[in-house]
């Protein structure tokens, strides 16, 4: 494993080093035209409490609305002006700013994210224009059964926890917030020890931490509350059906799983992989969209988090078809239970998820973000090397066990949305 104590290199040839601040840094040099930055921050929608509901999510939308220096509209035209762009999002356990542009650019994009992330002002009118954007994003959820079904289904799992909670809130929490709100939000949960800068492109290390050490020296931060991550309490499988307008019936059926630096994430990744990931020879597309022709979309997934992990099964189908598709679900669950894989199984599904692996590793933007991410969350970066060697030693009994834990629908919760329509 790399670790952030210190400058070093990999065979990816990551430099990671703390600016003066505090703030650590993580970079890959490559030479391309395009480069990508972002400041990803450890606080997310589970460090909101519990009035709280979509703050996290509010202040990144009101990062935009205007700093010391800049108004929206110059934010927003800073990186399109050179055709770069400019985005963020908030996550169940991070908050993410990031750009991408030419390599030239890269001091513009160093000085608006951290004129956005440091010094921005928060004017009250701005920002409560953009409660109205929110609440419509919010809407438009409610007007999707198949994009709501995912967060219904979190509460479902998680109840009475933040993870369980919508990360836009509600439109009575939206309403509520105030500048205050913010601040104490801000100092609660942006300390230097949470933050993480990850760039990819070409500029030398040494250059760009001059000009990170140029924009934030004078950013001092006080001692943010420590994260204490509470872990949610376990509960019974819940089995709930709803109507919503529509045609289809919607279902999402899962449970809680493992942690991402449990020893079986990785073999559940795989399973989830081989069951039903993003490849067309999945067993449920294979078994349910092809043999029988039950739904266009179909999918398994999993969401492994600091203390905890969800995985799941998502299925909108034909309200006749909707309870023999989810038996033949539970078939193929069963048959992963059942049938350890032969060597011929293992070995291709292995180099499914490997290629799959690899292939991300050609978009820079992604790897930006998931290097940032794991030196944030976790402390440390996996190399491509580590990660094709944990892949090679998983044995068909690993993955049979954690069949038998996780891909069990006696502990899977239930949540189906009825359709209304004729």
């Amino acid at each position: 494993m790399l670790s952030f104590a210190g400058p070093l290199k990999s065979a990816m040839q990551l430099d990671i080093f703390t600016l003066s601040n505090g703030i650590r840094v993580v970079h890959r040099e490559i030479n391309r035209p395009v480069a990508h930055l972002g400041l990803l921050i450890a606080a997310g929608s589970r460090d909101e409490l519990e009035d709280e509901q979509g703050l996290a999510h509010f202040i990144e939308h009101c990062l935009f609305k205007g700093t010391q220096k800049r108004k929206a509209y110059h934010i927003l035209s800073r990186m399109e002006d050179v055709g770069g762009e400019l985005n963020a999002f908030t996550s169940k356990e991070e908050t993410v700013i990031h750009s991408s542009f030419l390599s030239g650019d890269y001091a513009r994009a160093v000085d608006l994210i951290c004129d956005i992330a440091f010094r921005s002002t928060f004017p009250p009118k701005e920002c409560e224009k953009e409660k109205e954007v929110i609440i419509d994003e919010i809407n438009s959820y409610k007007d999707s059964p198949s994009d709501s079904i995912f967060d219904d289904f979190e509460e479902l799992v998680f109840p009475n926890h933040s993870l369980g909670r919508n990360i836009l809130g509600t439109l009575e929490s939206v309403k509520g917030f105030g500048t205050e709100d913010i601040h104490k939000f801000l100092n609660r949960n942006y300390s230097a020890d949470r933050m993480v800068f990850s760039s990819v492109g070409n500029i030398s290390a040494a250059r760009l931490r001059n000009l990170l050490e140029k924009q934030v020296e004078d950013i001092q931060f006080q001692a943010g509350e420590k994260r204490e991550l509470i872990m949610p309490e376990p509960t019974q499988p819940i089995r709930d059906e709803q109507t919503r307008s529509g045609y289809q019936t919607h279902v999402v059926m899962g449970s809680p799983a493992y942690a991402a630096r449990h020893d079986h994430m990785r073999p559940l990744a795989l399973l989830n992989n081989i069951l039903g990931g993003p490849g067309m020879n999945s067993r449920l597309n294979l078994n349910i969209r092809e043999r029988y022709g039950f739904t266009y979309h179909l999918e398994s997934f999993y969401h492994p988090y600091l203390d905890t992990g969800l995985f799941g099964i998502y299925l909108g189908t034909d309200p006749g078809t909707a309870d023999r598709a989810m038996n033949l679900i539970d078939k193929e669950l069963k048959k992963l239970r059942d049938q350890k894989l032969g060597v011929l199984q293992l070995s291709k599904a292995k180099k499914q998820i490997l290629g799959q692996f690899a292939m991300a590793q050609e978009n820079n933007g992604a790897l930006m973000l998931s290097f940032g991410k794991s030196l944030l969350l976790h402390d440390e970066i996996e190399s491509f090397e580590e990660i094709v060697q944990d892949v090679e030693a998983m044995k068909a009994e690993t993955l049979l066990e954690v069949a038998n834990d996780i891909l069990v629908p006696e502990k899977f919760s239930r949540l189906i949305f009825r359709n209304t329509q004729p």
